[in-house]
């Protein structure tokens, strides 16, 4: 087993479609290609409605263009590792081409969870404090919470790449996606990886796990606040403005545990099973946070359909 070990030198890594599909690559790429279309389209839709419509320029929908803003960083990071796969069959990516997605890909993913937390903050505030709202959630207090996210996303996962950066690796080694995650790089090490490990046990934690429990903080807060409104349309109403929130965090944290679960228990379990559930981790949440917040969000659906409208005519 020949082993890299010099700093001059860096190992190859290839990267890991379907096995076993590989004739079908273009075919498997067309579903693809319309999700990434799809989710591009959606999310600049929803910034240029919130942009241009004066009216949406409220703490709500700036937390929407942050996730939004998100959704696309995540879409355009994974996406030319993606189609070099599925279109060209070029498997190989350089160590450092690989250090960088994987730091912008657990960058992006720690932002979007913390923006969730925000927005779970925000409906908080709109249902408990409404006359308030506009003045505890003031445009620089939502810049200062944006540079927070962002700051914090960055400051965990610089060490990371350091760290992969310092371990021994084969001459070859193949990845089980077709895009670089730190749990992935470190399988393939040969040399002690327990500092890794333990410090992306830590960032998870610090950063997704207490991100999680305190999203389910603020909605054990927000339905003590709805059953003491008197009125049940009141309450209905009040219920209603989570829906769209609830939907986006149901499909960021469900992709992302089945597919912890399928790593750590799902040895037995087929690769393409293990790649289909990396996939939707990384594709699903950015195609379906536009189409929610589009059907569920009157206000964003309304002005759609009039810009639509506006251009049939």
């Amino acid at each position: 087993m020949s082993v890299v070990n010099d700093s001059t030198l860096y190992p190859r890594f290839l990267l890991t479609g379907f096995p076993g599909l590989e004739t079908r690559y273009g075919l498997i790429s067309i579903p693809i290609f319309m999700v990434y279309a799809t989710s591009i389209a959606g999310n600049i839709t929803i910034l240029f409605i919130i942009r241009t419509e004066s009216s949406l320029h409220q703490p709500m929908y700036y937390f929407l263009s942050m996730l939004a803003l998100t959704d696309l960083g995540l879409s355009t990071t994974t996406l030319p590792t993606m189609f070099s796969v599925f279109w060209f069959q070029a498997r190989e990516i350089p160590f450092n081409a690989c250090l960088v997605q994987m730091y912008f890909i657990h960058v992006f993913s720690i932002i979007e969870s913390a923006v969730l937390l925000a927005m779970a903050f925000d409906r908080f505030v709109a249902i408990r404090e409404p006359l308030r709202y506009a003045v505890i959630l003031t445009n620089s207090v939502i810049v200062g919470i944006g540079l927070a996210i962002a700051g914090r996303a960055l400051a965990l996962v610089f060490p990371a790449s350091f760290l992969l950066k310092r371990l021994q690796y084969r001459v070859i080694n193949t990845l089980s996606y077709p895009f670089c995650l730190h749990q992935d790089l470190i399988k393939t090490t040969v040399s002690s990886r327990w500092v890794s490990s333990i410090y992306g046990l830590m960032v998870v934690i610090f950063s997704m796990g207490l991100d999680s429990l305190l999203l389910l903080l603020s909605y054990i807060l927000i339905l003590g606040t709805v059953l003491s409104i008197t009125s049940k349309s009141e309450r209905v109403k009040a219920l209603n403005t989570c829906i769209s929130h609830i939907c986006a965090v149901l499909t960021f944290y469900t992709p992302m545990i089945g597919l912890s679960m399928i790593r750590r228990y799902g040895q037995n379990a087929s690769p393409i099973v293990h790649v289909l559930m990396a996939n939707v981790y990384l594709l699903v949440p950015p195609l379906m946070n536009p189409i929610v917040y589009s059907v569920k969000t009157k206000q964003i659906r309304d002005r759609i359909l009039r810009k639509l409208k506006k251009h049939k005519v």
